[in-house]
């Protein structure tokens, strides 16, 4: 049996006011061939179908034509989970009606953990793939709130209950495991020892929820996971991993490779794992350094291998202010205005061993370009400049988590 792992589609994402329809249009289309000629027989999507709890309805478009499409390919089965960025009404209202064309949809945690329990049969009903297939799992899943407990305590009782949910499976998947039938666990969370990008809003709080690869049932034939950007290895753990996002969310990726993984499984187990480079129709770049070096990268730069326009941030680094910046730049960018568009433009950095007392004002931050963690550490560094933050950045990270569930319930 062959299966694909992708995650983190992030639907109707916007890099600050500019929408990625045209390239996810681009990686459906490519996903649809990749399934076709690899000859795929289970999709498995490991949460983060939407950018928002509430898509816009070109984002919902994107995703039920890849549905409708999919069902004409080989491809016998697909299960998407919920991630942190879902709405969990969004994706199960359509849930009974795509089960029908065997997509499985589980948009969120319920009561009873065995409604994540996927058995996927062959054409003459015997089970050949278990998934378990567990989404985001948000506090009030897992964990029961204690009044007066510590930072600590909280971290404990939710990486336990993360844990726990995984090993209520393990009585149920060993039938199976012993007649040789593989068992894969999908989630979408933060495992210890991965690696982030800027564009992944935090989970839970801080490290809370980060389990490592141990903690993983080791009836489990290979993890898939989401929610980080990078494809990666958990703790170098081989069956472990996250496939990351198939386009740049973020500059903090732009030298990152995009993949899906595939997976062949013989005699019940994972016989091959290898992965398959995403194309990209458009390319991130960054440019930093002086205004010298900005500008001959600038000159240089060759977008012939892609179908779109690049989209680039610029990162100065100047020994004094330069009254005529903005026209040098529009200069040097008027003339790559077919391959290359200005997205983000940072506020110069000037170098402090040249800089005059008057100029050593620190430059207002773009709110646009800010996290709301980042403003509400500013503010408590402004109003408490001796104190440790800590526990109020956790207070608040938590507050906004539940924020952002209850809005992506309504």
């Amino acid at each position: 049996m062959r299966v694909l792992h992708t995650s983190d589609w992030h639907l109707g994402q916007r890099l600050v006011t500019l929408e990625r329809t045209d390239e996810h249009q681009h990686f459906l289309d490519w996903l649809l061939q990749t399934i076709a000629q690899e000859q795929i027989e289970v999709l498995l999507m490991a949460g983060d179908v939407f950018d928002t709890g509430a898509p816009s309805n070109t984002a919902l478009k994107l995703y039920y034509d890849f549905l409708r499409k999919v069902c004409d390919t080989c491809c016998r089965h697909i299960v998407f989970i919920g991630g942190n960025h879902d709405s969990v009404s969004t994706l199960n209202a359509p849930k009974d009606l795509l089960a029908c064309m065997n997509i499985q949809v589980i948009g969120g945690a319920t009561p009873d953990p065995l409604d994540e329990l996927i058995v996927l049969k062959d054409a003459e009903g015997k089970p050949e793939l278990i998934v378990c297939a567990v989404p985001f799992l948000r506090d009030r899943d897992i964990r029961l709130s204690i009044p007066g407990e510590t930072y600590e305590e909280r971290e404990a009782r939710l990486k336990q209950g993360i844990a726990d949910h995984y090993a209520q499976f393990v009585p149920h998947v060993q039938p199976y495991k012993a007649q040789q039938i593989p068992v894969v666990a999908m989630g979408h969370l933060f495992a210890a020892g991965g690696t982030a990008s800027e564009s992944e809003k935090e989970i839970h709080v801080g490290n809370l929820g980060q389990i490592g690869a141990d903690q993983f049932p080791k009836e489990f034939d290979y993890v898939a996971l989401g929610h980080l950007h990078r494809p990666q290895q958990v703790n170098n753990t081989h069956h472990i991993r996250y496939s990351g996002s198939p386009i740049p969310l973020s500059f903090s990726e732009v030298n990152d490779n995009k993949v899906v993984f595939i997976l062949d499984f013989e005699a019940g187990k994972l016989a091959n794992l290898r992965e398959l480079d995403i194309p990209v129709c458009r390319k991130l770049v960054r440019f930093k350094g002086d205004l010298d070096k900005v500008k001959q990268q600038i000159e240089v730069y060759d977008n012939s291998s892609y179908s779109l326009p690049a989209w680039a941030e610029i990162q100065l680094e100047l020994n004094a202010p330069l009254p005529d910046l903005n026209q040098q730049l529009e200069e040097i960018l008027q003339r790559k205005q077919d391959e290359l568009h200005l997205l983000i433009h940072r506020p110069p950095i000037i170098k402090r061993e040249r800089q005059t007392l008057e100029q050593q004002t620190p430059e207002e931050a773009d709110l646009h370009t800010l996290k709301e963690n980042e403003v509400f550490l500013k503010r408590c560094q402004s109003a408490f400049p001796e104190s440790d933050h800590s526990e109020l950045i956790a207070s608040f990270s938590e507050l906004l988590e539940l924020m952002r569930q209850e809005a992506f319930e309504s």
